[in-house]
């Protein structure tokens, strides 16, 4: 009886151990910049209780729940979220919907993004993120032979693409009414580049590789404050105490680290001169503190999980297992999709916007939310795993 409970916890322990490892490194390199990052807020604000360990407490609760989130959804087998995704979708969507009602849904900083839970602050569009990875994987799965251009071209439109596009649409209408522009472009390059991966038709792909430009351009020309935040990002020193404030201090702390930074703890920018130095701009710090050699490790251990993600997907896909395959590469492009914006605004290379670094910084939806997408990304792994030893899944 032992031999074969030995023998069943070894087969789970049977997984990518170095995916795991760079992630739990992200989460513990988070754990410590986040305290050190948000000490001097902590201390200077009311609502903390002035208590300088608060959000370090915070933040560490939300890892503790996502970790033991992950190792519950380990043990649900791909095929059940396959079942699953369009409900699961459905039901982010209804909270999108909630957040909008009067009442129901939080306003922070003129945003309407969070549902109040007692203790925390649910954001359904971090959920949502998890939910377009699994309901696009089943989607391309089950309209493969339309969207692979088996079929006219008008049929991969009209049947393929359009009933997806519609339901993106709407997704990308309640985003815009909060208003999170930030999870609105993730949420499509998540989708558009599964289906890229799923196999859709590249004349389609071609076209609308030309029109979502202009559509992300004329998002930010309509409403003024993106406009603003754009020109804010092309000359933050033509207007540092406005316009520019956060990218130029962001650009400050980069300068100030050089390489090896200026010390742990040691950091100025994040004695109340920049802004979110625990959310947006905690890679910011990063530098600050550690300096290129930091940065270049997040940069690393980021690699790696995303390279990691592909090439599992690749693998599903030689094991004929589509559904796990643009899972796990959904997975990826979602994580370097994410982590690639929130550089580069911290980096002054894109305009401002409100994401998190994934798995480092503060925030309890997003952390939760990133940890069930591993859990489900080293699921993908060991069912691969176990098929090549000739196991069932």
């Amino acid at each position: 009886m032992l031999d074969i409970a030995g023998a069943s916890a070894r087969r789970m322990m049977n997984f990518d151990q170095s995916l795991l490892w760079a992630s739990l490194l992200l989460l513990a390199l988070g754990l410590v910049m986040v305290y050190s990052a948000s000490i001097a807020m902590a201390e200077a604000s009311r609502s903390t209780g002035y208590r300088a360990g608060y959000f370090l407490l915070r933040h560490a609760a939300f890892v503790g729940i996502g970790l033991v989130a992950a190792v519950l959804v380990f043990q649900i087998p791909l095929r059940w979220w396959q079942a699953a995704a369009p409900y699961l979708f459905v039901f982010c969507a209804v909270l999108l919907m909630l957040v909008l009602v009067p009442g129901v849904g939080r306003v922070v900083n003129g945003s309407r993004r969070w549902l109040s839970l007692f203790f925390f602050n649910l954001q359904p569009s971090e959920l949502m993120k998890l939910a377009v990875v699994l309901y696009t994987a089943s989607y391309a799965v089950r309209k493969a032979a339309v969207l692979h251009g088996e079929q006219p071209m008008r049929d991969s439109i009209v049947k393929g693409f359009l009933p997806l596009f519609a339901v993106m649409v709407a997704v990308g209408g309640l985003l815009l009414m909060e208003p999170d522009f930030g999870a609105l472009v993730v949420i499509f390059v998540i989708a558009f580049g599964m289906l890229f991966l799923g196999g859709l038709d590249l004349r389609l792909f071609i076209m609308l590789a030309g029109m979502l430009p202009l559509a992300m351009g004329a998002l930010i020309v309509i409403a003024p404050y993106r406009l603003q935040r754009f020109m804010g990002f092309l000359d933050p020193w033509s207007d540092p105490f406005d316009k520019g404030y956060q990218l130029s201090h962001a650009l400050i702390a980069f300068g100030r680290g050089e390489l090896f930074g200026v010390g742990l703890g040691a950091s100025v920018e994040k004695l109340m001169y920049l802004p979110e130095a625990h959310t947006d701009f905690l890679l910011a710090v990063i530098a600050e503190e550690l300096g290129l050699f930091g940065v270049i490790l997040v940069l690393a251990l980021f690699a790696w999980v995303v390279a990691r993600g592909f090439m599992i997907g690749r693998q599903a896909a030689r094991l004929d297992r589509p559904f796990t395959a643009l899972v796990a590469q959904g997975m990826a492009i979602w994580l370097a999709v994410q982590a690639l914006i929130n550089m580069g605004v911290n980096m002054g290379v894109l305009p401002t916007k409100g994401l998190t670094l994934p798995l480092l910084s503060f925030g309890g939806s997003a952390m939760v939310s990133t940890c069930i997408g591993l859990a489900i990304l080293l699921r993908a792994d060991y069912e691969n795993r176990l098929l090549l030893r000739g196991y069932s899944a």
